[in-house]
């Protein structure tokens, strides 16, 4: 299924080679490489996206208001390093800068060097797909409306959306998180995650509680089949927790699981491992990606006109078999503001990826139920990060309130038959179904898409999860780290003569993955109004990781190694992280070009070539205040952006600012404080995000107002602790 067939998308400027371009592609639009001007091409088009913004593009004779004019209709988005508006619109950016500005190149890299950036463009894929959730709900209100409009989005905000720990502990705590190799830091405790093997690398992560209890109990006893030292031996691992561990047991314990992983190959954690259920995973290169036999079960390939692979989908997508009845007469009566409004949603969603997704989805008008249960909380409700919040109370963590904004919240315990009294009037009621259990746990639950279907033609449900829903892979263990290490982002991240380091120590794939979901839902919800049928659409975060890497993959299909360059871009005539004054202060500067090499050398008083200059050009950056240097580098036209962290961005930057990114709700618990926001700007489409609920919160009122039970019957199934 291709929801955008038929559809025409012009590309300027470097949008034409970006993710957006290959992304609605993939959905079956036609999409047109353009320059300007456009008098001819706009008025047949689609969609127009771009990474100029809108200041460049009036200096080049096109204003929103003529673009307006000529194509009311016209779809326009915007990805540009800080955004069409605000203070620092019209800076110089790219992509280190944008991570460099946005947080993320802070926490990333080895203590004792410089910050160094994720592999290739890793801040742009992430707003590329944010704009492509942005650009298909303006789509939905292009239909109810007959309205276009513009869309745009900052690749540094969206960078900063990323490090919703970073911003919780410092809101709460006053404290800082910190690059630290090869280990993701969460608040209260760095646990390390990449391990030498005997021949390689092994992504690996202790996880907390019942999730993660099986797993490291796996890991425990090959540890003793080897017959080394084994601290981990007799842990009760369903009370583990990583963030209340003491830090001299988790030492011990890590300097065992180094000893294990230095006497195992590649081939056994991939083999014996996987059987095992330990949770690691090997650390792939992009020539590993090529061959692995799941993603040519999964028909990912695509062939260029060389015959050369290519990634070539982002999600699988099926057509629904029935039409959708007549639309009911209320379905697009809603109190919500957005885009997406009228639309409603039934979320089975757990941990990142799936409360994102519907996050994305509220924030932009959706009205979401959250179903979830006591008996097994989302982890974002049991971790605790900051001292505000406690183990025995589900209600009060500001990592799920950032993350599960704009739903209501239903306990129910699906595994009791009397929760069907709740469940089946809202699946009759549900427009969109949006799951992230381990592919299988639906259809065990009698809620798989063929049973949706029978009851609901045109629902669209939409699942994610690391490897999708088929292939010989599909009901293995991953999280967030699993994607970086199989697509190859892991190795090619660090410099080259070091170990690979964590690729972001703010999710990535985690972040990533529901704003292809939102997109698709969304296109999928015009598909259905233009044809009468819902779909399934099967997310994998292995196959989106792989779209980042794309260049990397292509280029290893022809016959070349990738391999870690630190934050060289052979793409860039010349860019690098420099220390300035102060303790762990830097910045980025960024020369695409010989004459931007040429006007900094004329500021600095540098040599020719940045090989000779690059002493000099350390030694000039150390005797500089950062933000001093930001801004005379930028004044003068030359790209450059100070490394900030948590607290230049939260309380300095008057870019983040003015965009908002941080939106002030009120919570019951822990009182107002800033919640990240869904980063996508409209020009028209006005929402209006609220508070993430306690659990359970809306239970009996969802189970009278929408589900219709008598007030006898809500009793009785509250004694039988349906709502648990």
């Amino acid at each position: 299924m291709r929801p955008l067939n038929g559809m025409s998308v012009l590309a300027l400027g470097g949008a034409a080679d970006g993710a957006l371009a290959r992304l609605l592609t993939s959905f079956g639009a036609q999409v047109t490489p353009v320059q300007l001007p456009l008098a001819n091409e706009l008025p047949r088009a689609d969609f127009l996206i771009e990474d100029m913004g809108l200041a460049a593009l009036r200096r080049a004779g096109l204003t929103r208001e003529q673009i307006e004019q000529i194509n009311p209709r016209l779809i326009h988005v915007s990805v540009t390093t800080f955004g069409s508006e605000g203070p620092r619109a019209e800076w110089r950016g790219g992509e280190l800068i944008a991570s460099a500005m946005g947080g993320t190149l802070r926490v990333t890299g080895d203590v004792d060097r410089s910050p160094v950036k994720e592999a290739l463009d890793a801040c742009w894929f992430h707003a590329d797909m944010v704009g492509a959730a942005g650009a298909m709900a303006a789509l939905v209100e292009l239909a109810n409306t007959g309205r276009g409009q513009h869309v745009d989005v900052s690749v540094q905000e969206v960078a900063f959306s990323r490090n919703v720990n970073g911003v919780l502990v410092w809101q709460f705590d006053r404290r800082k998180l910190h690059r630290v190799g090869g280990a993701l830091n969460y608040g209260r405790a760095t646990v390390r995650c990449i391990w030498p093997l005997a021949d390689g690398f092994c992504f690996h992560t202790l996880m907390t509680g019942r999730f993660g209890a099986p797993a490291n109990q796996a890991l425990s006893d090959w540890i003793d089949e080897a017959g080394l030292p084994n601290p981990l031996r007799g842990v009760d691992w369903t009370r583990y927790n990583r963030s209340t561990l003491d830090p001299q047991t988790r030492r011990e314990w890590e300097r065992a699981i180094e000893a294990f992983f230095s006497t195992r190959s590649r081939h056994e954690i991939s083999t014996d491992g996987r059987r095992r259920g330990i949770n690691a995973t090997v650390v792939a290169e992009p020539s590993d990606v090529l061959a692995d036999p799941h993603l040519e079960a999964r028909n990912f390939w695509a062939s260029d006109a060389n015959g050369k692979r290519k990634p070539a989908r982002f999600v699988a997508m099926k057509e629904g078999s029935q039409l959708a009845p007549p639309a009911r007469s209320n379905t697009r009566v809603s109190e919500r503001l957005g885009p997406l409004k009228g639309l409603r949603v039934l979320d089975f969603s757990w941990a990142l990826v799936g409360s994102i997704t519907t996050k994305v989805l509220g924030d932009l008008g959706c009205d979401i139920i959250k179903v979830e249960t006591r008996g097994r909380p989302c982890l974002s409700r049991i971790d605790v990060q900051v001292n505000a919040s406690r183990a025995d109370s589900f209600d009060d963590k500001p990592w799920f309130a950032h993350l599960n904004t704009s739903k209501r919240s239903l306990a129910l315990d699906l595994k009791l038959p009397q929760s069907r009294d709740v469940l089946d009037p809202l699946l009759d009621w549900a427009d969109i179904v949006v799951e992230n259990f381990s592919p299988g746990t639906m259809a065990k639950l009698g809620l798989d898409y063929a049973s949706l279907q029978k009851r609901n033609p045109g629902v669209i449900m939409v699942s994610g999860s690391v490897f999708g829903q088929t292939g010989p892979l599909a009901e293995s263990w991953g999280v967030d780290g699993t994607g970086a290490a199989l697509s190859g982002r892991t190795f090619l991240t660090g410099w080259p003569d070091r170990n690979p380091v964590i690729p972001g120590a703010v999710p990535y794939g985690d972040v990533i993955v529901p704003y292809v979901m939102a997109a698709a839902t969304a296109a999928a919800v015009d598909h259905r109004r233009r044809t009468g049928k819902g779909c399934h659409i099967d997310a994998a975060m292995y196959e989106i990781c792989v779209q980042q890497m794309h260049d990397a993959i292509t280029a290893a299909e022809h016959g070349k190694r990738p391999t870690r360059n630190g934050n060289d871009d052979p793409k860039v005539f010349h860019q690098g992280v420099y220390a300035t004054t102060g303790d762990d202060q830097w910045i980025a500067i960024t020369v695409p070009s010989q004459s931007d090499w040429d006007r900094l050398c004329a500021i600095a008083k540098l040599s020719a070539t940045p090989r000779d200059a690059e002493p000099a050009l350390k030694a000039w950056c150390l005797e500089r205040e950062a933000h001093a240097l930001m801004e005379q580098l930028q004044t003068a036209g030359i790209a450059a952006g100070v490394v900030q962290d948590i607290e230049d961005l939260i309380e300095h930057d008057p870019q983040i600012a003015t965009r908002h990114a941080l939106m002030n709700l009120e919570h019951p618990l822990l009182g107002a404080f800033g919640h990240v926001r869904t980063p996508i700007t409209f020009s028209a489409a006005v929402t209006s995000p609220y508070r993430a609920p306690s659990i359970g919160e809306h239970s009996i009122a969802i189970a009278s107002d929408l589900c219709g039970l008598s007030a006898s019957r809500i009793e009785e199934l509250e004694r039988l602790g349906v709502f648990r």
